[in-house]
């Protein structure tokens, strides 16, 4: 017998000491013989997904193809019951009732490896704080309302801050309002939701294109936790005057990954399938108010130096997700008042957006879990409204509540930039996240409560504008001061690729041309300029082109 089943075997006595029904993920050794093939993805792809991949020029491959049902039948045969299974990984997420069964699954030739993610019907005991509570409306609080509020599409009520903080209305004002994009929700249940008035839009609308509870395996995800309700509304309630969310004419898919019951690493997996789902279906945005730190089983614990965005089942799963043209925004998790003060998973994955928590005036919410990554990332990425958020909740009467929570400032800015992808639609996920960072209010200067800061949507979508916009190239500049004082020279010192000349323009947020100069550059050496200026007060973006790539900043006057 091998050394690995030897070990295993030893293994399965510790796991069966005192339970008869334990949770393992099985990982396969590959995918030889299946009946799928990537010749004919409309086997196990829509044509969305399919769409979505072509658009970003992503090439569908063997990690598309689902787990061989032959080896999925192969567990059953061995006595396993088949909860999920999830193609990135591999891999088959079962429940064994006796060693004997897992004695059994350790003969089969494509097994590689299993581990115990949970237990079966047990009832969590972990001091975590999973949700941040819901706060009760109180009756003297009024609508916050803007000088353009008026000239707006919606009146947003309540949500007129958690909105006009992002620089949404201007996009909404253009019709960009979620039209035509799929968004998948992966919480913990959506409890009572056809019962709730603020979704009636969305219902009546046929905007809940489907729905799947990876939990208890069935359709019905409204007999569960409210949780995905309120994140929910944040993005599609659509009550003019009292409160309207950041996507409401988006679509929708609800997904629970999340028994909220207990705390098991089974969970992960479980975000795994639903982001496969979500994939397969032809999503274009997953927000995930969901993360990961300590477990009711201390061995299955994650520890500060796993948040380095390769560890974590979740955070694999996130990266893989935006490996397949997805936008994935994740919260960055309220353990900011806590011992354990950082990002949870799925937070610290390196291609998605984590998003911390501030209050109406933009300052950072102490419960806002904190960067950076276990490798040094700035994170959270981004920051939204998070603290007194106005949502909707089952146990709010139909009436519009608050709730704090990271839970809520990700799903705030996920309908937004639903809504900037919308109108930007030939653009890459990472071309979005690229432009929603720069647009943010301290891009320049990050830290590890707020990453890039608040993001300024009107600013990403005159970013996307630029003809010559890129991902950031391989040069460097410098700019200030910034902000700009009336009698200041505007100073830029910049690293030159090329030889001749380099041009500098400055557009408004319109992505109208303001002033346009060329200078010349002298090759591999710190060039400096100077400028003076009659530019009114106000936000700019000044892009520097050297002929082989552009560089775009943003600029304040005040």
């Amino acid at each position: 017998m091998k050394i690995r089943l030897v070990l295993l075997a030893l293994l399965v006595s510790y796991f069966f000491p005192a339970i008869s029904q334990d949770r393992f993920v099985v990982f396969f050794t590959d995918k030889n013989n299946s009946p799928y093939s990537l010749a004919n993805p409309l086997q196990f792809l829509s044509q969305r997904a399919i769409d979505r991949r072509m658009n970003q020029g992503l090439a569908i491959d063997i990690s598309d193809l689902p787990v061989n049902p032959q080896y999925v039948q192969g567990l059953v045969n061995a006595g396993a019951v088949i909860l999920n299974t999830s193609k990135w990984f591999n891999a088959a997420i079962i429940q064994a009732g006796s060693p004997a069964v897992l004695n059994s699954i350790n003969q089969l030739p494509y097994v590689n490896i299993f581990n115990n993610v949970g237990r079966y019907g047990a009832t969590g005991s972990s001091s975590q704080v999973k949700f941040e509570p819901l706060l009760e409306r109180t009756g003297n609080i009024g609508l916050r309302t803007s000088s353009g509020a008026a000239s707006n599409s919606f009146n947003y009520g309540f949500a007129n801050d958690q909105v006009n903080m992002l620089g949404l209305a201007q996009l909404h004002n253009q019709g960009y309002t979620g039209e035509g994009m799929l968004i998948a929700v992966i919480d913990a249940g959506f409890l009572d939701l056809p019962l709730m008035t603020c979704f009636d839009s969305i219902l009546n609308n046929n905007q809940i294109i489907g729905t799947w509870d990876f939990v208890d395996h069935e359709a019905d995800v409204y007999d569960d936790h409210y949780h995905g309700a309120a994140v929910l509304s944040c993005m599609a309630a659509n009550v003019p005057d009292t409160l309207v969310g950041t996507a409401p004419h988006a679509s929708y898919l609800l997904l629970r990954s999340e028994d909220a019951g207990s705390e098991y690493l089974i969970e992960e997996y479980n975000w795994s399938v639903a982001a496969e789902y979500a994939d397969s279906a032809g999503a274009d945005i997953i927000n995930s108010s969901l993360g990961y730190t300590l477990f009711d089983d201390p061995t299955q614990n994650h520890f500060y130096s796993d948040m380095d965005g390769n560890t974590n089942p979740a955070t694999i799963a996130a990266d893989w997700a935006a490996k397949k043209g997805m936008l994935v925004l994740n919260s960055a998790g309220n353990e900011g008042n806590s011992p354990w003060n950082y990002i949870s998973a799925p937070a610290d994955a390196d291609s998605i957006l984590a998003v911390g928590a501030v209050d109406f005036s933009g300052t950072y919410a102490s419960f806002s879990g904190n960067g950076p990554t276990a490798d040094n990332r700035v994170k959270p990425d981004v920051a939204a409204m998070g603290q007194n958020t106005w949502l909707y909740s089952p146990y709010s009467n139909n009436q519009p509540t608050m709730g704090n929570g990271t839970s809520f400032s990700s799903p705030v800015l996920a309908g937004a930039v639903a809504c900037l992808w919308q109108a930007w639609s030939q653009r890459s996920n990472m071309e979005i996240i690229q432009a929603v960072k720069r647009s943010a209010s301290q891009f320049s200067n990050p830290d590890t409560q707020l990453g890039y800061g608040i993001p300024n949507l009107t600013l990403a979508n005159s970013l996307l504008n630029l003809e010559e916009y890129t991902l950031p190239a391989n040069l460097l500049v410098h700019v200030f001061p910034n902000p700009l004082g009336a009698d200041e020279i505007l100073t830029i010192v910049f690293h030159a690729k090329n030889s001749k000349q380099a041009t500098l323009s400055i557009f408004d947020l319109s992505g109208r041309l303001v002033t346009r100069s060329n200078f010349e550059t002298v090759y591999g050496a710190l060039n400096e300029w100077k400028l003076r200026h009659n530019l009114p007060n106000g936000s700019y973006l000044l892009e520097i082109n050297d002929g082989t790539a552009s560089v775009v900043s943003k600029l304040i006057r005040y």
